[in-house]
């Protein structure tokens, strides 16, 4: 009555040339390969080796990250820096400054004077050493030496000598920086010895404490800090006994652009203070600011002209006590 094909005894499909093999997309094949890699080295993140920590930052430096965004540099009127260097390891420098100096008043009245100043200052850098020295038309001289004693022994010494009774100073500074930790100790005039250890305890987490005498004055005080830090951000937190809480945060947004903010709590004076800055880093310049609670807004910017030479402006604007600084100057030098 008709034919009946039966699926079974259907001829089979010839097979595949030689050599063939199918398609495969190339990102589809590489996806799993790019998750294993980034699993295996978030895995060794989390991972900590005790015995091979990285050695933290200086406990003077553990804020040296909001320090760049939240305290520029900024100055009122001319200033004019110059430097060159001799040869190798000498260098001379010159500076001049004119603008006004703050004096102390009973209200909340601002009072300036007129002022200037002219230095000339002398380095001396070798890789073990490193000799810089100050002196101002007004006889004021400071001083700073830096020298490595040993491979982690460091001795460094900052003076300065004034005209003024009860206004020089004096600090001795013995560095040691181990394998996974840093301490210091320190000596200086009216008595002051004070000492200083931080510790890495993972491999983003450092603790540290100090401690100081001021035996002219008859006081002490202890103090606790805490450093986190990854390759995108930095906080910090420091307690002392002295009534003095301090938190700051940086994030880096990407290689030129930081945000920061900090939190400070100054028991003795009743004072509490929260600031927010920037540093932003372009192909010719760099810019930084910051704005507080305390309704003060400033701001630095440096240009680079040339090799060698630098235009800065500086601005801060003060709304509460209504004081406005605003100052330029060029800085040149290799």
């Amino acid at each position: 009555m008709g034919a009946v094909v039966s699926h079974a005894s259907a001829a089979a499909p010839p097979p595949p040339p030689t050599g063939y093999a199918p398609f495969v997309d190339p990102a589809a094949a590489a996806a799993p390969l790019a998750a294993e890699k980034e699993a295996a080295a978030a895995a060794d993140e989390e991972k900590v080796d005790y015995m091979n920590l990285p050695c933290p930052v200086s406990y003077e430096e553990i804020q040296r990250e909001a320090f760049m965004s939240l305290k520029p540099d900024v100055f009122e009127g001319l200033r004019f820096d110059f430097s060159k260097m001799l040869n190798q390891f000498f260098g001379l420098s010159h500076s001049v400054s004119m603008g006004s100096m703050e004096l102390p008043s009973q209200g909340a009245d601002v009072i300036k004077v007129p002022t200037s100043n002219y230095e000339f200052g002398a380095n001396f850098m070798d890789p073990k050493m490193m000799l810089m020295g100050r002196v101002s038309h007004d006889g004021r001289v400071t001083a700073r030496v830096k020298c490595d004693i040993l491979e982690n022994l460091c001795l460094k010494i900052n003076a300065q000598l004034t005209n003024e009774p009860h206004y020089s100073q004096g600090m001795f500074s013995f560095d040691y920086k181990g394998k996974d930790f840093r301490s210091q100790f320190q000596l200086g005039n009216n008595a002051f010895y004070g000492g200083n250890y931080i510790q890495s305890v993972t491999k983003n987490l450092s603790l540290g404490t100090e401690a100081f005498w001021l035996g002219q004055q008859r006081k002490s005080g202890v103090g606790f800090v805490a450093r986190y830090d990854t390759k995108k951000m930095v906080a910090t937190g420091q307690i002392a006994t002295t009534g003095l809480v301090s938190l700051s945060y940086v994030q880096k947004v990407s290689e030129k652009v930081s945000l920061a903010s900090d939190f400070m709590y100054n028991h003795m004076a009743k004072d509490v203070t929260a600031s927010f800055g920037y540093d932003y880093m372009l192909r010719q310049c760099r810019l930084r600011g910051k704005i507080d609670t305390n309704g003060v807004v400033s701001a630095l910017l440096e240009e680079r002209l040339t090799l060698g030479v630098n235009f800065v402006l500086s601005a801060e604007v003060d709304h509460w006590k209504k004081d406005y600084k605003f100052g330029f100057g060029m800085v040149l030098g290799e």
